[in-house]
């Protein structure tokens, strides 16, 4: 029995596809591919990677990052959803639009950092290395924008982007077979329009656009070889949000919002080299939905609790749909349902200064022998400071760190076993919020 054969998910791929349907699959030749590889064994490789590298795509979108900047970093998200004072409620909660007087504009640039460090078990099938730091840098951009059309109607629109290489282990790591790197990029932009009911109740929502482009390498398992498995593909997916915020007084509001499911449908190749062939491929993964609901209280003119709770959908991840000429496979990832919890503090020492201090908690989405190393992620915790400055009444600027711990990520599957002894993010960002 080959190593292919013995893995727990391509198991499940040669146990699905038929290989007298296999050998008619049309693939492009980029050079002479030895006898003993079979088309049959090639695209159930090419599959088989496939399956293990795509689903990446949820750690930008998905297990969904609150850092982009905005001033919530600086309280972990805490309360984000209802306190609605700069244009950033226009992503947060579109509802909260309705308190914003005239036109404003926030602007955010910063960086993360990963630190992602892999310690393998002594009895991981695979010979190799630990993979070395595969973690890395990537920019932050947000745009925010809210113009009012009346004192009941608002309008809305938010550009945010995050790009870089996500991970990027040793070429002869331990799990080079699931994964070396990956490359990822996601714009996705929300107009929104929003319209206040009464003096208590606003309601808001709008579209959600987002472009992915990814790219993932491997390594290609016996019997093919030193080849690179290279995945490439991108997609313009579509979705929903939706807002309500309560005023229950001048210093207590609550904010309650929903965002749809997106379905991005990557078309593109998946090829190995040597021996060189290339395969076309249509791959649709669930991007989970998820409600949350937020509180904002003002204690006094100093003091300020924020929360938090939230709810994603990650047990829609529960397959990967591929589409080739053969038909659609459904390959199971196995993800549960997450919950979130946050609280922060704010803390006004004088009027143009505000301090802020947070902390959030979100469950893990998967066990370890579903795990995989395109997606090490565990429960999460989040610790985070930030402050602001109001230079004047139409100019204010704020910065915010926040450190993310992803947990030890056990990973326990055919492939490789072991956990992480590293995996954390650190976030640094900075704002500036015009009122025009």
């Amino acid at each position: 029995m080959t190593l292919l054969q013995r893995a727990r998910h391509p198991g499940l791929v040669l146990i699905q596809l038929e290989f007298g349907r296999l050998k008619r699959m049309k693939y492009q030749k980029k050079g002479n591919c030895p006898k003993k590889y079979s088309t049959g064994h090639l695209l159930a490789l090419l599959c088989f990677i496939l399956i293990l590298g795509l689903p990446t795509i949820g750690i930008g979108g998905g297990l969904y990052l609150n850092e982009f900047g905005t001033p919530s970093m600086g309280v972990a998200g805490a309360g984000a959803n209802a306190v609605a004072v700069d244009a950033s409620t226009s992503f947060h909660n579109a509802a909260g639009m309705t308190r914003i007087k005239g036109k404003e504009l926030m602007a955010t640039g910063g960086l993360l950092n990963a630190t992602v460090e892999f310690d393998p078990d002594d009895d991981t099938p695979i010979p190799g290395g630990d993979g070395g730091d595969a973690g890395g840098p990537a920019p932050i951009i947000g745009g925010f924008y809210v113009h009012s059309l009346s004192d009941k109607w608002k309008l809305g629109a938010n550009l945010i982007t995050i790009t870089g290489a996500v991970l990027d282990y040793d070429d002869d790591w331990t799990g080079r077979y699931l994964n070396t790197e990956v490359t990822l990029l996601t714009v996705t932009f929300f107009p929104s329009i929003a319209y206040r009911v009464n003096k208590w109740l606003s309601l808001g929502g709008g579209p959600q656009i987002m472009y992915a482009d990814l790219e993932m390498k491997a390594m290609a398992p016996p019997p093919f070889g030193s080849g690179e498995v290279k995945i490439d593909g991108n997609d313009v997916a579509f979705g929903f949000g939706l807002g309500a915020l309560f005023e229950v007084s001048e210093r207590t509001r609550f904010g309650l919002v929903y965002q749809s499911e997106i379905e991005p449908e990557f078309d593109g190749d998946v090829s190995i080299d040597p021996p060189g062939i290339s395969v076309s491929t249509d791959t649709t993964i669930t991007l989970a939905r998820f409600v949350k609901l937020a509180g904002y209280h003002e204690i006094n003119e100093r003091w300020a609790l924020l929360g938090t709770v939230g709810w994603e959908d990650w047990s829609a991840f529960e397959d990967v749909n591929i589409s080739t000429e053969l038909g659609d496979q459904k390959i199971p990832r196995n993800w549960k349902d997450t919950w979130k919890i946050a609280a922060g503090i704010h803390f006004r020492p004088v009027e143009k200064w505000l301090l802020q201090l947070g902390f959030a908690y979100d469950t893990s989405p998967v066990d370890s022998d579903d795990r995989t190393p395109d997606m090490p992620i565990d429960r999460q915790i989040r610790y985070a400071t930030g402050v602001q400055y109001n230079w004047s009444d139409k100019l204010s600027t704020g910065a915010q760190l926040v450190y993310a711990d992803y947990g030890n990520a056990k990973i326990n599957n055919d492939l490789l076993r072991g956990d992480y002894k590293r995996n954390d993010f650190l976030f640094f960002a900075l704002n500036a919020n015009w009122k025009f």
